[in-house]
């Protein structure tokens, strides 16, 4: 009998610490962060507050304290929490890495900037950007026109998607070319030469988005390998 009150009292004060909110207002508390990654975890093995406290040689007070962000753990205690959970003691501190970030940009309000391709008149609006430590992802409105040179010899590390949206392009990825018109895609490694290698039907409009591997010290957009500058084609007689 007094096993199964133990139980119900066990289980009414979980209960009660689950039931507390999460007050997420502060996005950069790194308490806040580490107790709903516990909690979150925790609750994806099924177990309960009594359970990962005693895995962790913690009392449930102690826990129900973490997972509510009422205190800052220790390194030990957290790396107790991550055995006791099955997961890297890095993982606790994900949600406070992270920066969840957003960009809205009105037609035709992209911020126009300038590459490598600006001086072949490619005209590049940027339309976001990520602010992720490890990787970067850039959306780019891409315009060509008559001004426009072809210049199929970009190359950059990482990964590229173009979608067309206007006008017709023969477009150049390796060995390979590809007749593009509207609604027509392309996924591949930027770090083969590519580029737009006859402009059939201007103008030329395309969505450009670069992935990347982000350096330590890298702020700026990525940018192209150093290859010869574009030079101006020359022009058919008419």
């Amino acid at each position: 009998m007094r096993r199964s009150k133990r139980r119900t009292a066990s289980g009414a004060q979980e209960r009660s610490a689950e039931a507390k909110p999460l007050d997420l207002a502060d996005n950069n508390s790194l308490e806040i962060a580490i107790g709903t990654e516990v909690r979150a975890f925790r609750r994806n093995l099924g177990m309960t507050v009594a359970e990962v406290a005693r895995q962790a040689g913690l009392s449930m007070g102690m826990l129900s304290k973490i997972e509510n962000a009422n205190t800052s753990p220790s390194l030990a205690t957290l790396q107790a929490l991550a055995q006791a959970l099955h997961v890297p003691v890095t993982s606790l501190f994900r949600r406070y890495e992270e920066t969840r970030d957003a960009t809205f940009v009105k037609a035709g309000q992209g911020l126009q900037v300038e590459r490598r391709g600006t001086r072949a008149g490619h005209k590049y609006q940027i339309l976001g950007h990520t602010t992720a430590k490890r990787y970067a992802l850039e959306p780019y409105l891409m315009t060509l026109t008559q001004k426009s040179e072809v210049f199929p010899l970009f190359q950059r590390t990482g990964t590229q998607f173009i979608y067309l949206l206007e006008g017709r392009v023969i477009y150049r990825h390796g060995d390979k070319t590809y007749d593009l018109e509207p609604g027509d895609s392309l996924f591949f490694d930027a770090g083969a030469p590519h580029g737009p290698e006859e402009l059939k039907r201007l103008p030329v409009r395309y969505l450009a988005v670069i992935a990347y591997p982000r350096t330590v010290d890298e702020d700026e957009p990525a940018t192209d390998t150093a290859l010869p500058a574009p030079k101006p084609a020359k022009r058919r007689r008419r």
